[in-house]
């Protein structure tokens, strides 16, 4: 019997052409179909977050054959999924948190997109879902938010809430990553998120249910890290708080979806600006990071609205204790405590229950105390347009 001879792997020596790659997502190929009819958009008074949702989403899926498919902008509808996908059954499911305004020149504009870009990919990886390139995405949000820009209020402390989101869709129960995926992105007009008006939030320390821990996915911007929060955040309301202050052990992680800021008063005069450290129990927020920024960036590079150039903040990324917060509080040096976040920006507290006692928070008019106030209205205003800093605000065009 004759065997056929074989050269780099095609018989009797015949090219074989290389397999197909995966396609990569590609923003160029984008098809918008806009809709035929828009829906009306609320007074700025009435929108509650993410309750409204704007006339257009972006949607393109993945599979492991094809690659990504061609990026769609259409109008806002149902998915339709197979009930045994992984985003149902085991959780393969990463949202981020972005925000557009409408600057002075009229233009829509995003806050720093490709921090969240870059945490997207990261927390998509930690679950195993297929990647995708990061500026593609930023390219497909910044065409959806010009087509979408008449939702963005223009109202302060308003703004165009837009969540990105990529969940596994590879059908089947077996316990295995999923190979497929939809990336989709939605848009909603929002208002403060929370409604207290100049009220300070007040928080619940809880240390017997955990937000997260060490070697888990609390850094992580995954939807599994939320639900386990619903039931101790009813606890906290029957008790008469707003949010829940995420402990381990004494120790101090994140408040609510937010992170945490404390400033004290140094024997110096000048004042010390604490948040817990990325540890891997926190989410690496951009809004976190931008505090940071910003309040070391006060008075060397720039001075901070309606606070004087002799204050020097010391910026610190360390371990904060319950026991820390209750001697700064007795001795008369916890000044201000707060929680930042995209969809709160920076949100004042006003005490925390801990063991049957609150730390209460000294008060100040508007709620946020100065150097809070001073790092929101900084932030606000580089996010609107009126303050140029490090490009951190990208027009949409």
């Amino acid at each position: 019997m004759a065997i056929s001879q074989t050269t780099n792997g095609a018989a009797n020596g015949a090219a074989v052409s290389a397999p197909a790659q995966p396609a990569e997502l590609d923003a160029s190929k984008v098809v918008v179909t806009l809709a035929q009819e828009l829906k009306p958009i609320p007074p700025a008074t009435e929108l509650k977050f993410g309750q409204v949702m704007t006339d257009h989403m972006m949607v393109v899926s993945y599979d492991p054959v094809n690659g990504w498919s061609t990026p769609e902008i259409k109008p806002y509808g149902p998915l339709a999924l197979d009930p045994a996908s992984s985003c149902f059954q085991y959780a393969t499911n990463v949202f981020e948190g972005m925000k557009a305004y409408v600057g002075p020149d009229g233009k829509p504009r995003l806050f720093r997109p490709n921090k969240n870009m870059d945490r997207m990919a990261m927390s998509a990886g930690r679950v195993a879902l297929p990647p995708f390139d990061t500026n593609e995405l930023l390219k497909l949000i910044r065409r959806l938010v010009a087509i979408e820009q008449r939702w963005i209020p223009t109202q302060k402390g308003h703004s165009l809430y837009i969540r990105p989101t990529i969940i596994g869709t590879r059908s089947s129960l077996g316990v295995a990553a999923s190979d497929s995926a939809v990336l989709y992105v939605i848009c909603s007009p929002t208002g403060p998120y929370f409604r207290t008006g100049a009220r300070p939030i007040s928080l619940l320390a809880i240390n017997e249910t955990v937000r997260a821990w060490p070697g888990g996915t609390g850094g992580y911007k995954l939807a599994l890290n939320y639900a386990p929060t619903f039931k101790p955040q009813q606890y906290a309301a029957k008790l008469g708080y707003d949010q829940c202050l995420w402990l381990l052990g004494e120790k101090i992680t994140e408040a609510g979806a937010m992170n945490f800021f404390v400033v004290v008063q140094r024997e110096d005069g000048d004042l010390d600006v604490f948040t817990p450290p990325l540890d891997g129990t926190i989410l690496p927020g951009v809004t976190r990071d931008s505090i940071l920024a910003l309040a070391a960036a006060h008075p060397s590079r720039m001075v901070l609205p309606n606070l004087p150039s002799s204050l020097r903040l010391h910026v610190s990324e360390r371990e904060l204790t319950m026991s820390e917060l209750s001697a700064w509080a007795a001795d008369g040096r916890l000044l201000e405590a707060f929680g930042v976040g995209t969809a709160v920006v920076v949100a004042a507290v006003g005490r925390i229950g801990y063991q049957g006692k609150d730390i209460v928070l000294p008060t100040h008019e508007g709620g946020l105390g100065p150097v809070g106030r001073a790092l929101y209205e900084r932030i606000t205003e580089i996010q609107d347009g009126k303050f140029q800093w490090e490009d951190w605000s990208v027009v949409c065009e």
